[in-house]
């Protein structure tokens, strides 16, 4: 009785997993019909043959629980080159991974181009440029005023407007002066500004006052230099001379060029010294870099280290999170459970329960290895990938050949001269599949579209560059501006720091840069102090004495 109850038992059990796998197949073939016609549709339309990983969504057996699971299978796809669209089963639910990261983006890595960002932009920059103007004008404009008769005491043609010879060389001196003072403003100060900070820049509005308070000051006393000379003038006394206002001129061009030189030690000089050096960790991947950094306020720190993150770093690969699995590797272990000796369910669950509990404890002290064996086989499997896209790049390489001179007249009906457009097309499809698995396995597809690469591939083969060159953007993922997703022309961050971001940076400082998922954590301390002492060697003591024994081989 025991054995026909099992016999039974396992017939039930059969005939329930060939009708699930029946309709399996049948749920399969509905899928792959759909897939392939859609994609034949899309060969007539003359779309192009690469792709990137899609998935396809099949329904399996029923588990455990009773529930639907749905597996995702990787397939090829014809329409887009970029997609990255995968399923997350949670019953019947389907999400995508590459949306969710595309709206996040959007949600904060958007520029931001209101009018308040604007004149934040350029508020300080318009500011600094007309006081800038205003100052240099004011020299030209205390010598040209007295001559077009806007002082009454100064007529044109009166004796105290001659210029003899020394007027005349503090004139020339003053002029340049002024040039002097120009040329080192345009090459040190008239830029772009390359960020814009919360809060004032401390060094630049020093600056900026000195430059207010001294015009200031200076077409003060100017007024009233001329109006005390013109009074005294009607009184019977001394009148006031163009070569005196001359030389005041004078004067304020020198004030103005010592401004500037301090503008100039504060501005671009004090901070080239190192001073500190400062520790950079990105999340979530844990890429960092050390660098020197000299005496900076917090956010012209943050801003500093910004120009070497997008530089410097290599490419963030959200898609990289998780270390793909070969299929070999994917499945997990199944447990079937049969009613043998006519246990009742309460029991049999409990049974089952301990089973899988017992399963999962050895699953989870197992898992340092499980990840070891994925990352090695991982590395294998790309350096499989890449050889494999080297050495089809080399044999693509050597199809192509460049005429010099007046070779293309000569050239048969077989060998059409091609522009590097033309010739990139040609030769693309014998690579294209290396190309796409191995961009597939580093998860690269989302930055590089069909027509970038050929592009690229058509710029290389204009200027005679190797295959080597060709694949280095798909090889080297670094720097970061090498990502066009980040080539956006304002990139908003997020500064975090408990202190006052206007104060300099000093020892144990440490602030957060955020922008979407990608925080750096930035960590200074200071340089120590370099004791250097010098130690003489005596050239007696540089001699020496071969020993010898009965072991020396020499």
């Amino acid at each position: 009785m025991e054995t026909e109850s099992v016999k039974s038992a396992l017939s039930e059990q059969s005939s329930r997993s060939r009708r699930s796998r029946s309709h399996t197949h049948r749920n399969n073939y509905r899928l792959h019909s759909n897939r392939s016609s859609r994609s034949t549709r899309s060969h007539r339309k003359g779309e192009e043959p690469m792709a990137p990983f899609q998935t396809s969504v099949t329904l399996s057996e029923e588990n455990r629980d009773g529930q639907e699971v749905i597996e995702v299978q990787i397939l090829p796809q014809d329409d887009n080159w970029g997609e990255n669209t995968t399923a997350v089963t949670g019953n019947t639910s389907e999400q995508s991974d590459a949306e969710d990261m595309g709206m996040s983006g959007q949600w904060i890595g958007e520029p931001d181009t209101g009018i308040s960002f604007v004149c934040q932009r350029y508020l300080g920059s318009v500011l600094t440029g007309v006081l800038s103007v205003a100052a240099f004008v004011s020299p030209l404009a205390m010598v040209v005023l007295p001559k077009l008769g806007f002082f009454p005491v100064l007529t044109p043609g009166s004796q105290l407007l001659a210029c003899g010879a020394e007027c005349k060389g503090l004139l020339v001196s003053l002029a340049f002066k002024l040039v002097l003072l120009a040329a080192g403003s345009w090459a040190v100060f008239l830029r772009r500004p390359r960020a814009t900070m919360p809060r004032i820049f401390l060094f630049r509005a020093t600056v900026l006052v000195l430059v207010l308070v001294c015009t200031f000051a200076y077409w003060l006393f100017y007024v009233v230099q001329v109006t005390e000379g013109a009074l005294a003038s009607t009184t019977g006394g001394e009148a006031v001379q163009y070569k005196g206002l001359v030389s005041y001129a004078s004067s304020l061009t020198d004030t103005l060029l010592f401004i500037h030189y301090l503008a100039v030690v504060l501005v671009e000089i004090r901070h080239l010294q190192p001073t500190y050096y400062v520790k950079i960790v990105r999340s979530p991947d844990g890429e960092s870099r050390a660098y020197a950094i000299g005496q900076l306020s917090i956010q012209r720190a943050a801003v500093w280290i910004l120009e070497h993150y997008y530089t410097e770093f290599p490419i963030y690969n959200p898609y990289l999170e998780r270390i793909p699995v070969s299929k070999s590797r994917k499945g997990g272990s199944s447990f079937k459970f049969y009613d043998v000796d006519g246990m009742n369910n309460s029991s049999l669950q409990q049974s089952q329960s301990r089973a899988m509990l017992a399963a999962h404890a050895r699953r989870r002290d197992s898992s340092h290895n499980e990840r070891f064996y994925e990352e090695h086989d991982y590395e294998r499997r790309v350096k499989k990938r890449r050889a494999r896209l080297i050495t089809a790049a080399e044999e693509a390489f050597t199809h192509i050949k460049r005429l010099h001179g007046d070779q293309g007249i000569s050239c048969s009906s077989a060998a059409i001269p091609m522009d590097p457009q033309e010739a990139a097309q040609a030769v693309f499809p014998s690579m294209a599949r290396a190309l796409q698995k191995y961009l597939r396995i580093t998860r690269q597809q989302p930055r590089h579209s069909v027509e970038s690469i050929l592009a690229h591939l058509a710029s290389c083969l204009s200027h005679d560059l190797t295959p080597r060159a060709f694949l280095e953007p798909f090889l080297v993922p670094a720097p970061v501006l090498q990502n066009e997703k980040e080539q956006k022309p304002v990139q908003t961050w997020a500064l975090i720091c408990d202190e006052l971001l206007s104060r300099p940076l000093s020892h144990g400082t440490s602030f957060q840069l955020r922008q979407n998922d990608v925080s750096l954590l930035c960590t200074v301390r200071a340089l120590p102090h370099f004791n250097v002492t010098e130690e003489v060697v005596d050239p007696k003591s540089n001699k020496f004495v071969l020993r010898l024994n009965s072991e020396t081989s020499v």
